[in-house]
């Protein structure tokens, strides 16, 4: 077999890692080299296609660096048993692409995962190998995340925390009798034990010394994981409870939900019945809400009898949509906790609310200028000159919000 050229390696690996979630640099401590003295900056910048706090798109070189790997997960692209092209590339490899794509302002940053070589150690090394020749050798300060390998070993795990901006562990799937059915070769009580090891570091990255000296920093923009939803039978209710758990127990950043796509010759995989695309979607809203909004886990799965969420309305909505006897709201004296409730009515909306009617009462207008999508808001809500009538009780609500039907093809 003849060798790839660098060009064909990154081509080959860059697709392998579209597979992998990655996150925006927001979080990360502040290093620039506008003093001449380093290569990169992570402020203001981050992951590509994503967005800075200031609204700026970003941009990251994500890649593997190999697509090699000795396990055989049912529900992965790049298992051993899979028939697909195959690239590696070198430690020097991936430092010289690093540097030369934010030469040309083509990046700010690297997200770097792998396919697992060997070993995990012999993987988790290289990997390490490259963040320590970007930092120490060309002085990079730009974001780099790394893509962590559980079952690796302790100080190395430990090293790539030094150096890196952010940590992620994969939890792979939902529960741990998915992964081991699914991944008999990955163990669901080890992957947890690396995430509480990375935990443990940060924490003790944030506590100075008897002499106020601040410990290196570790993993500055935390740690994240990724969760791949479609590829067992577990329900919406089952995947949150799981995200739930996870922020809770290890101080996630976030997690990241992958919906599975069908491989060839996966036949320990569940049949696709729920788009999987929308069901991303719909559960990236279900955990904003969850984390930002003030919902229960039992109050947004529990609005469909199977535990699972509505595909054709987003879990706000079809809350509300179930609860219409608490609405509509008086915007002028509703709570904070009610106000975070109402359809196309988000935390900066509610802030801008309670803030503004402190010294006037607020007209149907003022909402819709403080951001609120009165499309979906106006059904819940009252406001000086505005009320809404039989709209909240109207049986054909939902019909307004959701998708028009669809004429199936036969063929």
């Amino acid at each position: 077999m003849s060798a790839h050229s660098l060009e064909s390696k990154l081509a080959i690996l860059s697709d392998a890692a579209k597979y992998d979630a990655s996150c925006a640099s927001s979080g990360s401590t502040r290093r620039d080299s506008r003093d001449g003295s380093g290569l990169g900056s992570s402020a203001g910048s981050g992951i590509c296609h994503a967005y800075a706090p200031d609204g700026r798109c970003i941009s990251l070189l994500k890649i593997l660096m190999t697509n090699f790997c000795i396990y055989d997960c049912a529900y992965c692209v790049n298992r051993i048993s899979s028939n697909v092209p195959r690239a590696r590339f070198t430690v020097e490899e991936v430092v010289k692409l690093t540097v030369d794509f934010y030469r040309r302002n083509y990046i700010e940053g690297l997200f770097l995962s792998s396919g697992v070589i060997r070993s995990p150690d012999v993987t988790m090394a290289e990997m390490v190998r490259i963040a320590r020749k970007l930092r120490k050798e060309e002085n990079f300060r730009g974001y780099i995340h790394l893509k962590t390998i559980p079952d690796a070993a302790p100080e190395l795990i430990a090293e790539a925390g030094f150096l890196a901006d952010r940590l992620s562990i994969n939890i792979e799937l939902p529960t741990d009798a998915a992964v081991t059915h699914l991944a008999p070769e990955k163990d669901p009580t080890q992957i947890r034990k690396a995430m509480a090891y990375v935990r443990v570091r940060m924490q003790g990255a944030t506590d100075r010394s008897h002499a106020g000296k601040r410990p290196p920093r570790f993993a500055p923009a935390g740690q994240s994981t990724q969760m791949i939803v479609g590829a067992d039978a577990s329900n919406d209710a089952t995947i949150l409870g799981q995200s739930t758990r996870l922020y809770s127990s290890y101080g996630l950043k976030r997690v990241y939900y992958s919906a599975f796509s069908p491989i060839p010759d996966s036949s320990e995989i569940l049949p696709l019945i729920r788009p999987p695309l929308l069901r991303e979607h719909r559960l990236y809203q279900a955990d904003w809400l969850l984390r930002f909004y003030g919902f229960g886990l039992d109050e947004i799965t529990g609005v469909t009898s199977d535990g699972n969420l509505d595909l054709d309305i987003d879990p706000k909505l079809a809350w509300a949509l179930s609860h219409r006897g608490l609405f509509p709201l008086d915007v002028n004296t509703a709570s904070r906790e009610m106000l975070l409730r109402v359809p196309g009515i988000g935390v900066r909306s509610v802030n801008r609310i309670l803030s503004t009617r402190r010294h006037r009462n607020l007209r149907y207008d003022d909402i819709a200028r403080m951001g609120a999508s009165m499309r979906k808001a106006r059904a819940f809500i009252t406001a000086v000159g505005w009320t809404p009538g039989a709209l909240t009780d109207r049986a054909d609500l939902r019909a307004r919000f959701a998708p028009p039907p669809e004429q199936l093809r036969l063929l």
